[in-house]
């Protein structure tokens, strides 16, 4: 395992033509991590991956993946890595699910056991199913295994999730979970944006081939954004001596009466004296809840609000 990052990538640029698909994008994975990229479609997420896993060569910048480059290095790097495409499983439809993964696991030197791994994806009843009949939800369970099947150090899943059932969707969180408690580097690419909030550790949003933010779930969904805090009481309570004891910088509106929207820093010190300053004018605040800025709030304030193809 290297001392360094898992994959560190700087200042990358790949072009078709005259349009960059990817403009001096630069991010890191922690050794152990599981990252999230972000982005809208055609924003450069799968030509940044497909660089970082050996599949095109960049124009310019440097791309290292668990301290090799990922073209000179990709003979070494090969049994060091899992990748998962969108595309499944490829051309071998006509196998059974086991000989696939019997078959990739014959490449690895350390393999997992092709029938545990097919029983911790849920695949051990389809053992014997030819990959062509299996559903589109079954297939990405069976990419999935193929892309763990060698004990791969840096695992690459596009879409992991896509098409499955919320069984096997919450089934697959865990198993990535597992992944990072066993020391394993995840770069997680989803449209789910609750799958990027439960999961990453850190989650990178490209938009435009450039890195337009990123950070942990919490960093990104509370920088920049006031929480708010909503309660129904009497109508017609003295806000002015409200907002006297709360912390600098809160409001207090009542936009309807008897409805109150507190906005600011929501911290447990903010919501104890809301409380006990309605407490003291002897009002019960009823339906009292605490609202903040979702990920995919965050996500359509940096990427926009439009339809994209």
């Amino acid at each position: 395992m290297p001392s360094g990052p898992a994959l560190e990538v700087v200042d990358l640029v790949k072009a078709y033509g005259s349009r960059r698909a990817v403009d001096g994008l630069s991010m890191h994975v922690p050794a152990g991590s599981v990252v999230a990229l972000l982005g809208p479609n055609g924003a450069g997420k799968t030509t940044t991956i497909e660089i970082c896993e050996g599949f095109r060569r960049p124009d310019a910048g440097k791309v290292r993946v668990l301290g090799r480059d990922p073209v000179a290095d990709a003979t070494e790097l090969r049994p060091r890595v899992g990748v998962m495409l969108q595309d499944g499983v490829g051309g071998y439809t006509g196998a059974t699910t086991v000989e696939l993964l019997r078959l990739f696991a014959s490449y690895a030197a350390d393999p997992h056991d092709p029938h545990l791994l097919l029983e911790v994806v849920g695949l051990t009843e389809a053992a014997g199913t030819a990959v062509k009949r299996l559903s589109g939800g079954q297939q990405q369970r069976l990419s999935l295994a193929l892309a763990l099947v060698g004990r791969p150090e840096l695992v690459f899943l596009d879409e992991p999730t896509a098409g499955m059932d919320p069984q096997s969707r919450h089934g697959t969180w865990d198993l990535i979970r597992s992944l990072r408690a066993d020391g394993v580097s995840v770069v997680l690419t989803t449209h789910l944006l609750d799958e990027a909030e439960q999961l990453a550790d850190d989650v990178v949003v490209i938009d435009q081939g450039r890195v337009v933010a990123q950070g942990s779930p919490a960093e990104l969904t509370r920088s920049g954004a006031e929480g708010q805090i909503r309660f129904r009481a009497i109508a017609g309570l003295p806000l002015d001596q409200l907002v006297d004891v709360l912390p600098l910088g809160s409001t207090a509106l009542e936009p309807e009466p008897g409805r109150y929207l507190i906005t600011g820093d929501v911290t447990p010190e903010l919501l104890a004296t809301l409380t006990a300053w309605c407490a003291h004018q002897q009002v019960l605040a009823q339906d009292l809840s605490v609202e903040r800025r979702t990920l995919e709030d965050v996500f359509l304030e940096l990427t926009g609000r439009e339809l994209r193809t």
